[in-house]
């Protein structure tokens, strides 16, 4: 069965107009959102907004006043990798209704094809990054800090 112009036009507009609402939904979803993310050790709290821009840094309990320089460090940036990872999640989960619609309910339009994957690449590398360095670089920038203090003892 051929789908005439006009019907093709109606649901091309109807896709258009869900599309548009599911972007602005998820505009407003994401206009004061932040995700906060603590260190392993407790020592650092950090909040950055949907951007991914750093908005908060809080350094809990006084610990950092007993922290070498490094190990300071380590903490805030693992606590940002952990922030960042949470909000590219949020900005990924608030565009799904978008990036996830079937196919076969797009518009048929030559030389439109939405990238999706070049969208949203640099969140999942995020994502992922974080995932693997759970665990990872800071607590052997730690183990490192921790032989040498031994050393030194």
């Amino acid at each position: 069965m051929t789908e005439s112009i006009q019907e093709r036009l109606d649901r091309a507009r109807a896709h258009l107009e869900q599309t548009q609402k599911a972007v602005a939904d998820a505009k407003a979803h994401l206009s004061n959102a932040s995700a906060t993310a603590r260190s392993k050790d407790r020592s650092v709290e950090v909040t950055v907004n949907a951007q991914g821009q750093l908005s908060e840094v809080k350094f809990l309990d006084g610990k950092y006043r007993t922290m070498g320089a490094m190990q300071l460090a380590a903490s805030v940036l693992e606590a940002s990798r952990q922030a960042h990872a949470q909000m590219a999640r949020t900005v990924m989960d608030a565009f799904r209704p978008v990036s996830d619609t079937p196919k076969d309910l797009l518009p048929r339009s030559e030389g439109v094809d939405m990238d999706w994957e070049g969208v949203f690449g640099p969140l999942m590398d995020t994502v992922k990054r974080a995932a693997a360095e759970r665990g990872g670089a800071s607590d052997h920038l730690r183990d490192e800090i921790t032989e040498d203090a031994e050393k030194r003892g």
